[in-house]
């Protein structure tokens, strides 16, 4: 009796789990979906970094416009370009703009699969919601497939009724904890035919050194 029991009550468990997890992939399927709808978004946020052991404690913020696979990255005084084949780095600190071929790599996030990159690679759990300024945030917590990531979890908070993402907590297996908040997410902007092109003649104009990869 008592193992029938027992074996009842896993199965009640596995299967709340189950439907906890069918749960959040639904509702990152609408993230997903609606992500994809707009022509053009622009995302402001907070960025930061912590380590407890390792005394770290970074705080910035950055913005990126994207548009398709293309994007335009303000991050750390720096500017970063994608215009769809190459991707272009500047560093005005160091009057430097390093031109680089678009990475194979399907592991590599760049700013266009910010936004994306839970689709594939990830097991789902239904988490927390919280209410933040008036606004009931969703949380999903996403295990990588992948044994050897270097990331253990991510719990990704995603406004109710918007549907917009608007927080990401990454924690490391080393202990580092990355959280990306948004401050502002515009959508279909009217934007500069030239906004994903880079002027390399403008730079060397300038007395930027070009380093080309």
């Amino acid at each position: 009796m008592k193992k029938l029991l027992v074996f009842i009550i896993l199965l009640a468990s596995a299967s709340g789990t189950a439907q906890n997890a069918a749960k959040a992939k639904t509702l990152l399927d609408e993230v997903y979906t609606k992500v994809k709808s707009y022509d053009n978004i622009y995302v402001d946020f907070k960025y930061s970094l912590q380590n407890k052991e390792a005394n770290i404690n970074q705080e910035t913020r950055g913005d990126v416009t994207m548009q398709g696979d293309k994007y335009l990255f303000n991050y750390l005084g720096a500017q970063q370009i994608f215009d769809g084949n190459k991707v272009y780095t500047i560093v005005p600190e160091n009057e430097e703009v390093t031109i680089e071929n678009k990475s194979d790599d399907e592991n590599t996030i760049t700013p266009s699969k910010m936004l994306t990159f839970y689709k594939t690679g990830h097991t789902y759990a239904w988490d927390i919601m919280q209410t933040i300024e008036g606004r009931k945030i969703q949380f999903v917590k996403l295990t990588p497939m992948d044994t050897n990531s270097e990331i253990k979890t991510i719990l990704l908070g995603v406004d109710a009724e918007t549907k917009h993402i608007y927080k990401l907590i990454e924690t490391g297996k080393n202990g580092t904890k990355t959280t990306i908040t948004v401050n502002s997410f515009k959508t279909n902007q009217l934007l500069s035919k030239s906004l994903f092109t880079f002027d390399e003649a403008k730079y060397k104009k300038q007395g930027y050194y070009i380093i080309k990869n």
